[in-house]
């Protein structure tokens, strides 16, 4: 069975730091690019960040860059977001995703996607 399973959401303030994990199971991680997406009621659901199968390549969001850093750890099947200088505009369900490759590079497009997390929540309050 596969299994994502997203930790680390929360409520903070402005200004503050989360780190989101998603430790993953019934999959060969290493064979697979990752993605972090934030699904809001406004904005619907959005590429945060993605990351290849060595790290080497990377997207963020042009909302996010320089203060979101995403990682990955193969040996532990899991993938981190690291978000610094939180903003209210980041709020929102917080998924991850695993997308099929045959390279070293990710997508930003939702539908690249195939297995999903349940998502965890982040709250940032001014």
């Amino acid at each position: 069975e596969v299994q994502l399973v997203e930790s680390g959401g929360g409520w903070v303030e402005v200004g503050g730091s989360l780190r989101l994990s998603c430790v993953v199971s019934g999959l060969n991680f290493d064979e697979y690019a990752w993605g972090w997406f934030r699904s809001d009621p406004a904005k619907g659901r959005e590429a945060v960040a993605c990351i290849g199968w060595t790290g080497g390549s990377t997207y963020y969001a042009a909302s996010v860059e320089g203060r979101f850093a995403i990682s990955r750890d193969n040996a532990k099947n899991t993938m981190y977001l690291q978000m610094d200088s939180l903003k209210p505009e980041d709020s929102g369900m917080y998924y991850c995703a695993a997308e099929t490759v045959y390279g070293d590079y990710c997508s930003a497009t939702s539908g690249d996607y195939d297995n999903w997390g349940q998502g965890t929540q982040v709250t940032v309050s001014s």
